[in-house]
């Protein structure tokens, strides 16, 4: 079986999946379940000064997606230090403490925590362009602590530029990306909004936000040398599998937490050891930046080829013919691709349920996860 367990900032962890700052971790008794469910450590739910009051109705099940009113707890501070953050240390696990949000706020919190936290979360939620308030709150908890102090990024624009400079600032460590938004959506039977905010507008986050992680992980990745704890939709191992190869060392989980209850840490990493095994992979640590020096190596890209068919795994089953829009592909006996007609767009690879297609000189088909 190959070896999950991995260690960030001198902070051993048995496995990288972990619950992410939100209603997986609202609790000391949500902490231990998530520690019960295989999770390799736990992230508590951001807490500020006050308590949050978050509005109501605060989550929904998109097709494809999660919106949600989350704000930090509304679990008062004095309720975490006096029963929560006891019940989340006594799962043994290693424990991230998610702090917010302004650098006065910070310096208050992170001296209450420290006798809990091997590590801290820093949430700021800002998007702007004026870095001042994610360092100044970064350097807030620097100065209160001396375990490692992660920052968690929304996905800017320019997230390079902001992870240099919070590297630069002394972070040890990044969470990326936050939920990505405003977004809104509309019950059609009433004509309001779905979240109870007073603008009717929420965060997106769950599977939908997964690409735009991936990229963010692989941009930042890319430009500093401090680990990055990746969120943003990850829903099974080959998820988590894909994060590390866009450079994380480590994975959170919300959205799935909240969707299929806290057994999901362990499946997660059963999936994550089965993807390892059956690659040849001895560890994590064989995939992690995989993509990026592959990215290196690359010569030739987005040069035009026909897919490869294995006829052995192919069922005919024609998903792959009915969503060919350059009228390449067609069943007779047997599954065919016409070269002269085939545009290499690869389509037909990702929506094969068997991975019966794959490009020519790939060392395996691409593992494909459906519903």
């Amino acid at each position: 079986m190959a070896n999950v367990s991995t260690t960030i900032c001198g902070i051993p962890f048995s496995n990288p999946v972990m619950p992410a700052a939100g209603p997986t971790s609202k609790d000391g008794a949500m902490c231990q379940a998530a520690a019960a469910g295989g999770a390799g450590a736990i992230v508590t739910k951001t807490i500020s000064v006050e308590p949050a009051d978050v509005p109501r109705p605060c989550m929904a099940d998109l097709k494809g997606g999660f919106l949600n009113t989350e704000l930090w707890s509304e679990l008062s501070k004095e309720q975490w230090l006096k029963t929560e953050y006891k019940l989340a240390k006594d799962t043994g696990l290693p424990l991230i403490v998610g702090l917010g949000y302004t650098a006065e706020q910070i310096a208050e919190l992170a001296p209450l925590v420290k006798p809990y936290a091997d590590a801290l979360e820093l949430s700021t939620h800002y998007i702007g362009k004026d870095l001042t308030p994610i360092i100044n709150a970064l350097k807030a908890a620097k100065k209160a602590v001396d375990v490692p102090v992660f920052m968690k990024m929304s996905p800017h624009p320019n997230i390079q530029e902001i992870a240099l400079a919070i590297e630069a600032a002394g972070a040890d460590g990044l969470v990326m990306i936050n939920s990505f938004g405003p977004c809104m959506s509309i019950d059609l039977n009433s004509g309001l909004p779905l979240m109870g905010s007073k603008s009717g507008y929420g965060w997106l986050s769950g599977a939908a936000i997964k690409p735009l992680a991936i990229r963010c992980i692989y941009d930042v990745a890319s430009v500093v040398k401090i680990p990055i704890l990746g969120v943003g939709g990850v829903t099974n191992g080959r998820d988590a599998a894909e994060m590390f190869m866009a450079g994380a060392s480590a994975v959170q989980v919300c959205t799935e937490g909240i969707l299929r209850g806290p057994n999901v840490y362990g499946k997660i990493v059963t999936e994550l050891e089965q993807f390892l095994d059956a690659h040849g992979y001895a560890s994590i640590e064989n995939i992690k930046g995989l993509t990026i020096r592959k990215m290196q190596e690359r010569e030739a890209m987005f040069t035009p080829t026909v897919p490869q068919i294995d006829r052995q795994k192919c069922k005919m089953c024609g998903l792959c013919e009915v969503s060919c829009v350059y009228g390449a592909i067609s069943r007779s006996e047997q599954l065919r691709i016409d070269p002269a007609k085939c545009f290499g767009c690869s389509l037909c690879i990702s929506r094969c349920r068997f991975n019966a297609l794959r490009m020519p000189n790939a060392q395996q088909p691409p593992e494909v996860h459906h519903g």
